[in-house]
Order: C-alpha cells, then structure tokens, then sequence
C-alpha cells in the first residue's frame, strides 16, 4: 500500500489537495473518478523500509539516462509508425525501473482520456523539465513530434555528456583530497600523540613545524567534538547564506574568477545556451519562450539574469545578439558574434548550433587536459604534505641524539 498527495477538481471546479492510501496510482484514480472528482496531479510519498521493499528517494529518483531514453525510444517508435498509446505500452512493459513505468503507465492513461503528451507530462516536472515539455508542445503542434523528441534526447544527451566530462575531471582530485584528510585525521589521533608522549618525557626541544602538529593532534585530542560541531554550525550557515540571493551571487560571481576553473565554467554556459537554444528554435519554439526556458537551464545565476534580461529586450525589439555582445564578462565575444551572423542571415539555429558543437568541443579537450595538468600537481601537494609531516616528526630526533 502506497501514500499519496494528490490535488483534485471538484464538479464545481474548485480545487483542493488531499492525501490517500492506495495501492497504486490506477487504484487512486479509481477511487477519486468514482467520487465524480477529476485528478489534478498525483505525487507519491516516499517511505523509508528495508531490505526487499526498500524505498529511498536517491535511489528511487529519475536519472538523466532514463529521460534520454524516454525521448530516443519513443521518437523512434513514432516514426516506425506506432500510435502513441502502443508506444507508452511497448515502453512500459519493457522497462526495468518502478518509478519510470508508473510515470509512462499514468501518461498512457492520460492520454487514452483524451490529453495531449505535453499536458500529460505537466503532472511530473521531476521527470520532465520545461524545456522538454515545451519542445514536446512544439513537435505536437507542428505534426513533427518524432523529430522533437530526437531533437530534445540529442540536446539531453550532449548536457549529460558535458556534465560527465566535469565531474570525470574533478573526481580524481576530489578522491586523491578525500584520501589525504583521512589519512591526516588517522596521523594526528593515533600516531603523533605517542610521539607526543615520548618527546614530553624526555623534556626535548621542539621546532616549530613539530609544535604546529602537535597543537593539531592536541585539540583534535581534546576538543574533537566541539570542532566536529563548530563545522556543522559553520557548514549549516554557510549552506543558508549560499542559498540566498546575495550569497548565490557572490559564490557564483567568485566561480567564475578561478583560474582555468573559470573559463571552463564561461565554456560550459556558453554551450548548454547555444544548444539549448538552438534545439528550441529548431522545434518552432518562441524565441522569448526559448529564452525563458534556457534560463531555466543554467545554473550560475548571472547567466539566468543575462537570459532573463534578453527577453525584455527582444520585446522592445533589440536584435538577441545585442544582449550576448554586451556581456562579453560572461559570454565570449564568438558567442555574440556568431550569433549577430546568424540574424543577419536568417540562420540563427544553424549558428547557435555550431557555437554549441565549438563550445562542447573545447570544453571535451579542456578537461583532458585538466586531467593531465591536476595529476603533477596534486603529487606535489602529497609530497609537500608528507614531507612537512616527516621533517616535524624527525627533527626532533636530532636533539634527541644530542640528549643521550
């Protein structure tokens, strides 16, 4: 038996939320259609069990990978001719996950109703961004909704390949860190205070560096957890300030200042508003509501604000190019550029795409070679590391020689 939180319509139009137990989504459409009602959108509750009936919302949610393979598989059952309705089926029987089979099962339902794709997948915008139902709308006003559906797995397909290449570059360097803090923490508990009590008894001149490493074990010794709760205070406020308005604006601004860091950040913008773009206007989309949708997409808030403030001056009838041009801080001046050639031309989609494949590129060859370029430079921060720690703990063994 499942919970869910549900919104309905009354026969008067009214609408209202509720909650009810069922055994799945059919059973609650069931009970709610019988009591003259009509489902607004449904939302399951997630439970937190054990072993075979084990329901965690991480492991439950709907990867990026699925969504591209929604898009792929039903584009390309629709154009080998299957109705929509066999096409939500065929992908319901054969899928593997829970939650991906109950959403295509309820958009099937939907859509047997008499509801379009785009209005079916309204009630699930985790699963569906603006940008994918917007491009879906397109394809289905325009008679083209197997060549938008490609069209938007390619644009998905490109961003998670993107997304993969930065998290690959920064992985090693995230675990190699990890690693090391670890192995610190481990030092300054165990080892260094045995070595502390040694050097004590025998009343032993300390330098420096064997001092500063020392103060380190003794309040990791004696005032664990009040550091262990100090960083759980300062990580919460820190967290809180970088979700309001201001600190997002800071951080994000500060990003975009790291060297080589910076630059890949402007690239990988640069490129998911091109393609983004690009793949909207292909599908007949509204340039502002292509506009509002790619702002949606990027995630440093200054970009938002660009796309944002382009679409109040599309309206007063600004050429688009104009807006990039003039933020060349955050979008190059190839980007604008380009861009200005496309409206002269009447190829703005063409062009966009070709800035976004330029981008995407650069940014491929730019974390290889961060790749190449992190390797070097993190064995010289272990060396440095564990040169410092071996220099603290031997130089005292000199003035040891001299005592005996």
């Amino acid at each position: 038996m499942s919970h869910f939180i549900y919104k309905a319509k009354k026969l008067g139009g009214q609408i209202y939320k509720g909650e009810k137990d069922a055994k799945d989504r059919y059973e609650l459409y069931k009970m709610i259609k019988e009591s003259g009602e009509e489902i607004v959108s449904v939302e399951e509750k997630k439970k937190f069990t054990f072993f075979k009936n084990i329901d965690i919302p991480f492991l439950n949610s709907v990867k990026s990978q699925d969504k591209i393979n929604f898009a792929r598989n039903l584009g390309s059952m629709i154009s080998a001719g299957l109705s929509m309705s066999r096409a939500l089926s065929v992908m319901e029987r054969q899928g593997k996950k829970k939650n991906v089979k109950a959403i295509i099962a309820t958009l099937n339902s939907e859509i047997n109703k008499g509801k379009t794709l785009s209005e079916s997948m309204s009630m699930f915008r985790k699963m569906f961004s603006p940008l994918f139902i917007s491009m879906v709308k397109s394809g289905e006003e325009s008679g083209n909704l197997a060549e938008s559906l490609n069209t938007v797995a390619m644009q998905m397909d490109k961003n998670y390949a993107l997304q993969r290449k930065i998290r690959g570059a920064l992985m090693y360097p995230g675990v190699i860190l990890f690693a090391m803090i670890i192995i610190a923490i481990i030092l300054l508990t165990y080892v260094v205070p045995n070595l502390m009590k040694t050097f004590s008894e025998l009343n032993v001149a300390l330098p420096l560096s064997t001092r500063i490493i020392l103060w380190f074990s003794d309040s990791m010794q004696n005032h664990g957890l009040l550091i262990l709760l100090g960083l759980i205070i300062i990580s919460t406020l820190y967290y809180l300030w970088a979700k309001s308005k201001s600190g997002k604006s800071l951080i994000h601004k500060l990003i975009l200042k790291i060297p080589i860091i910076g630059a890949l950040i402007i690239e990988v913008n640069s490129a998911r508003t091109a393609r983004t773009l690009s793949s909207l206007v292909t599908s007949g989309v509204d340039v502002l509501e292509s506009l509002r949708i790619t702002s949606e997409v990027v995630q440093n808030v200054h970009y938002k604000n660009v796309l944002t403030d382009a679409v109040s001056h599309v309206e007063k009838g600004e050429p688009l190019s104009k807006v990039f041009i003039d933020n060349k801080h955050l979008y190059p001046i190839f980007f604008g550029e380009m861009l200005n050639v496309g409206e002269e031309t009447g190829k703005i989609s063409e062009m966009l795409t070709g800035v976004a494949v330029y981008y995407e590129d650069d940014v491929d060859q730019k974390t290889k070679d961060m790749s190449t370029i992190i390797e070097p430079f993190l064995m010289i921060i272990i060396a440095a590391a564990v040169g410092f720690f071996a220099i603290a703990m031997i130089s005292p063994m000199y003035s040891l020689v001299d005592v005996i």
